[in-house]
């Protein structure tokens, strides 16, 4: 093989030989030789592994059987022999073809070989295989550009890069969404703009950068500004970014808006902390009930027989004087347990579409009585306000109670405005009441205000902070049991030093007008009405004799009956013109004796005698009621109705 590395030059043969060894010897590397024409004259192993040809089969072939067909038909195997001639070198990379018809993708270096007296006798041709290395560089192009559209197709995170100074050097479309900039408003900015001016002066934005340095990662939620200026809650993850030798070259930064997340939140723990208080106000209003109800009883039984005493005593001033004296103070104990029972929900209410603006001016002189010169009065009703569900008589009593309580606070008088308006709410409302639209009713003071403690338990029953004697710590637990039993609720906002605002909110109604059902008051029984013959049931013994007394005095007969079996059995026995039959009793309730007399004694009159308004669902009691405790006079007007 005629070499011309070794032609007309200055080497030994010895040196010519080791020169041929090592180029043979390579097998990372095709290293072969061209004649002027473009004709393979020698070839080395590595050329074999790449190209797959043998030296015999290779050797005075033309070396542009190892381009593409597209190349050829270019020139360009041509054209790289003339750049080489000329310039003295020609390096390129592209495809070529092996013998078995692949393709790899070649480095390619041809120099031009000149004699001494620089006449061109060939080309030395140095090919190396990347195909490997393309083949990673294109996979990493690929997963670059994955990443990239990746990156600029999330539109719910805000993703981008900091420098390590902290300026945006790029910016997703995410980013724009939430924060309202455009690439070329924001790149080169610095990141702290998106932080609240509290949060920069505080030294957040360099604080988050050296954490996640330091640590390797800052994670924090907190309030960001938009373009707009407008906040909202952010999740914020920065991590560093550092080269193969460890150095920082800048931050990767991932903010999410969780805003609505964080309203979901703070209204579910609002909802939870609402049940709580609705729980234990309950669980309070039960035991507040039963405690109301038996002393309903104990009243009942206390008053009418002082009453009936006072009918048989001698006309004594100093006895009667001392009688009137008990018995006062037993109708003030009733009062008491009409509040406990408002509070328990336990009260007869007779709702209906109420204009809250002409009740609270039609109370204007009553309350300017009560409250006293030193108060100042106002008055605040938005125009057009909608009539509200309410029961006027528990309305006015709750808004007396509210204005009082305002005025204690005030300690040598102040301003109470009393104001109204409707709102529309949504599950989100801090009353937790179902959406719809409502009528808020306010008493604002000027007073003391409450803490937070204070404030928890301002409406438990019982709880006052005024001084022994001075209050009996229910008025705001009434107006929170009549407020719920109307299907509104009791709102109260204070803080100490800034005065209270109490709100109670009613349903707004649906329409202007309702039927409301007055109540006709049963005129007086004339005077020779019949005596009647009447069955009276009561498991209490000491409500069960006083009400046989006050029947008796009015000149009726009486069969007494400790439960309703043993009023069915006189009902089995004998015939009677009126039962009068208490609610609340073990065995058999009062509903289910009336259902089980209109059953076998349709024409048979009854009269139900209870201290609850609460009937079992689904019962419908169409017969004359008698709130407990009653006196003489109340039955005297319930019989005359029969």
């Amino acid at each position: 093989m005629n070499n011309p590395l070794t032609q007309d030059r200055a080497y030994s043969p010895a040196e010519s030989a080791r020169y041929r060894v090592l180029v043979e010897a390579i097998t990372d590397y095709a290293v072969y030789m061209l004649d002027p024409t473009g004709i393979v004259n020698s070839w080395n192993a590595g050329a074999q592994r790449f190209k797959g040809y043998k030296p015999e089969e290779i050797i005075g072939q033309h070396f542009s059987r190892f381009y593409t067909a597209e190349d050829r038909a270019s020139g360009l195997p041509a054209r790289a022999l003339r750049i080489s001639a000329q310039e003295g070198k020609f390096e390129a990379e592209g495809w070529r073809v092996r013998k078995d018809g692949s393709r790899f993708w070649a480095h390619v270096v041809i120099d031009p070989i000149r004699d001494e007296a620089g006449k061109l006798v060939g080309f030395a041709k140095v090919t190396r295989d990347l195909s490997e290395r393309r083949a990673t560089e294109e996979a990493l192009r690929r997963s670059e550009e994955q990443f990239r559209l990746l990156v600029q197709g999330v539109t719910d995170y805000a993703i981008y890069m900091l420098s390590p100074e902290g300026i945006v050097t790029n910016w997703n479309p995410g980013a724009r969404r939430i924060k309202g900039y455009s690439p070329e408003e924001i790149i080169g900015k610095h990141f702290s703009n998106f932080y609240t001016p509290e949060d920069r002066a505080a030294g957040m934005p360099a604080r988050a950068l050296a954490t996640a340095a330091k640590e390797g990662k800052f994670e924090a939620e907190g309030w960001r500004l938009r373009k707009d200026g407008s906040r909202f809650w952010a999740h914020v993850v920065i991590d560093p970014i550092r080269d193969q030798n460890g150095a920082l070259t800048g931050f990767a930064k991932i903010t999410r808006d969780i805003t609505e997340r964080k309203a979901t939140q703070e209204s579910l723990e609002r909802a939870r902390e609402a049940l709580f208080q609705s729980q234990k106000m309950d669980a309070i209003g039960q035991l507040t009930g039963g405690v109301a109800h038996d002393f309903n009883n104990l009243l009942m039984a206390v008053l009418g027989s002082l009453e009936l005493l006072r009918k048989r005593l001698p006309d004594d001033p100093a006895q009667l004087r001392l009688l009137d004296n008990a018995i006062q103070g037993a109708r003030r104990g009733a009062t008491l347990t009409q509040r406990m029972l408002s509070f328990a929900r336990r009260q007869e209410l007779d709702v209906h579409p109420l204009d809250v603006a002409g009740l609270v001016r039609g109370m204007a002189d009553l309350l300017e009585r009560t409250l006293g010169k030193d108060v100042d009065l106002r008055t605040e009703f938005s125009p057009g306000l909608p009539l509200a569900i309410a029961d006027d008589n528990q309305l006015e009593l709750a808004l007396l109670n509210l204005c009082v309580n305002a005025r204690d606070a005030m300690r040598g008088g102040g301003r109470i405005v009393i104001a109204a308006r409707e709102e529309e709410i949504d599950l989100r409302h801090a009353s937790g009441l179902p959406p719809g639209k409502y009528v808020c009713l306010s008493v604002t003071d000027t007073g003391e205000g409450m803490d937070q403690e204070t404030l928890a338990r301002a409406t438990e029953p019982f709880f006052t902070t005024k001084g022994v004697g001075k209050g009996t710590g229910l008025g705001l637990s009434m107006v929170h049991g009549m407020a719920e039993q109307m299907g509104g609720r009791l709102i109260l906002h204070s803080k100490p030093g800034e005065g209270t605002t109490a709100e109670i909110w009613l349903p707004s109604a649906t329409s202007a007008a309702r039927a409301r059902q007055e109540a006709v008051p049963a005129p007086e029984p004339p005077a020779g009405r019949r005596r009647l013959k009447v069955l009276a049931v009561d498991d209490d013994l000491l409500v069960l004799f006083n009400t046989v007394a006050m029947l008796e005095d009015l000149g009726h007969e009486v069969v007494e009956a400790g439960s309703g079996p043993e009023a069915l059995e006189h009902l089995a026995r004998q015939s009677f013109d009126l039962v009068i039959t208490d609610q609340s009793m073990p065995r058999m309730s009062g509903t289910q004796l009336i259902e089980a007399i209109a059953r076998d004694w349709p024409d048979l009159k009854v009269i139900l005698a209870t201290g609850y308004a609460e009937l079992p669902d689904g019962v419908q009691v169409k017969v004359p009621k008698l709130n407990k405790p009653f006196n003489e006079r109340d039955l005297k007007k319930v019989l005359a109705g029969i």
